[in-house]
């Protein structure tokens, strides 16, 4: 199951209540919220305030109909409680906007126009894995994803020391890169 599915998933848990969509959406998105409120004036109280704001309208978002989320869920989530706090630090007067500092303050738009464009290269990686083949594929799969030691690697996929694994590893990839940018030059 791919990452958009899973968040389709998660919204659809969501929308019904489902206790687990739930706390995997928390677990993996407060973390940075809670993050970017503490460095932005904050306390740990006003990010888990701002996160349930943000869980709120997510939930009501998810049980529309006509909703289709077109970015990644982390992204959604934090743009909304981007825009929440700075709202709540404007009512707050904590945060005071001057005409000259406006070009310092980067735009919501300009933040998931790059988190969209990280997405269309994750697309584009998710391709490239899917063309790569085995044992390549699993091999990167074991090390990156399921973060595998390289003798866990040798012994699972019969190379003779954990060396021969990381020369495989590296040979899959730069075939992966190679693969990537082919694909990228060409979209």
């Amino acid at each position: 199951m791919n990452t958009l599915e899973q968040e389709q998933d998660l919204l659809k848990g969501l929308a019904q209540n489902d206790k687990q969509a739930v706390e995997t959406i928390y677990r993996e998105n407060y973390s940075a919220i809670q993050s970017f409120v503490l460095n932005n004036n904050g306390s740990v109280d006003e990010a888990r305030d701002i996160f349930q704001e943000a869980m709120i309208v997510l939930y009501e978002k998810a049980r529309s109909p006509s909703f289709s989320l077109n970015c990644q869920l982390r992204t959604f989530v934090y743009s909304v409680c981007r825009r929440l706090w700075l709202k709540r630090l404007q009512q707050l007067s904590k945060y005071s906007t001057q005409v000259d500092s406006l070009e310092d303050t980067v735009p919501v738009d300009e933040e998931i126009e790059d988190h969209e464009k990280k997405n269309e290269d994750f697309v584009l990686m998710e391709q490239a894995m899917a063309k790569i083949g085995e044992p390549c594929k699993s091999l990167l799969d074991a090390y990156y994803i399921q973060k595998k030691s390289m003798q866990d690697i040798a012994a699972e996929f019969g190379y003779t020391n954990a060396d021969n694994a990381k020369t495989q590893k590296y040979k899959c990839l730069m075939r992966l890169k190679k693969l990537f940018f082919a694909q990228y030059k060409n979209g």
